[in-house]
């Protein structure tokens, strides 16, 4: 039991120590617009980036990216991602404890009124 204490004391230190996170993924834009000589034609090295990511109701956010804050925001991508896989680790850690939280104490003198398959 203690070591699980001291793997989700480590698990919960880890998760405050990240920095700030950013829940999607990054892409970039490359459209033309299909008229004869226009400059979205030619081979840019400036590319649009964008977020893309889901609210709560489900529905597609779209967020463009400054190219000055690009690297932020994919650090900060980077920090949900470690996030998540931190939290399945902490969750991983606390199903054992849990599990021994949900054993029933039953008391010796108790009589059940139906058995379980009944129900």
């Amino acid at each position: 039991m203690k070591n699980l204490i001291q793997k989700r004391s480590k698990l919960l230190q880890k998760l405050n120590e990240q920095g700030n996170c950013l829940r999607g993924s990054i892409t970039h834009v490359c459209s033309t617009c299909n008229r004869a000589n226009c400059i979205c034609e030619e081979k840019s090295s400036r590319r649009a980036y964008r977020l893309t990511y889901k609210d709560s109701n489900q529905k597609t956010k779209t967020l463009y990216i400054p190219h000055g804050r690009l690297s932020e925001a994919r650090k900060m991508v980077a920090n949900y991602k470690q996030m998540r896989k931190t939290t399945e680790q902490l969750i991983e850690v606390k199903l054992p404890a849990c599990k021994l939280c949900m054993i029933p104490y039953v008391h010796r003198d108790f009589q059940p009124t139906r058995s379980f398959r009944e129900v």
